[in-house]
């Protein structure tokens, strides 16, 4: 066990437990948020919210991608997109080829009824997130998207 006297102490004291609770907010607004999608992506399309993850990231590359490149942008293992891309097989809204120069990789991409069945999905997805968000105006929209952005460029340093 880490003894308090050994951690660093470099923060501000005065905002620590504000900062705290505003983490434990975010985190939950982020979890309720993903609920409600993932319950109306089951309902309304019979599908998951990684799936829809899947679909709108193929829909950015025309070309298709490389597994192990939609991997790293979803930031999940190869493992797990394995089996979402296969049901999208099944499903005829993804198709799988073999890389020409490397036999070992293989390229996924949407085809014509994946791009629909996506343009579909992410109408309903953004109209669901404007409901969720509606309590925001234009104001606090951008006040809130600068905030967060000056978060994440402090977390997320290049």
């Amino acid at each position: 066990m880490i003894e308090m006297e050994k951690l660093p102490v470099n923060v501000d004291e005065k905002h620590s437990k504000s900062r705290l609770r505003l983490w434990l907010k975010i985190l939950g607004v982020s979890q309720y948020i993903q609920s409600d999608l993932r319950q109306k992506f089951r309902v309304e399309f019979n599908s998951t919210l990684p799936r829809f993850d899947v679909l709108a990231t193929l829909a950015r590359y025309e070309e298709g991608m490389k597994m192990s490149e939609l991997s790293t942008a979803l930031r999940v293992s190869g493992g797990n997109v394995t089996g979402i891309i296969d049901r999208l097989i099944d499903d005829e809204f993804v198709e799988r080829t073999v890389m020409p120069n490397d036999r070992r990789a293989s390229c996924v991409s949407l085809t014509a009824l994946g791009r629909k069945e996506f343009e579909v999905q992410a109408k309903a997805h953004e109209a669901w997130v404007n409901e969720l968000l509606i309590s925001l105006d234009d104001d606090s929209l951008h006040i809130l998207s600068h905030q967060l952005d000056a978060i994440i460029h402090h977390v997320v340093k290049d």
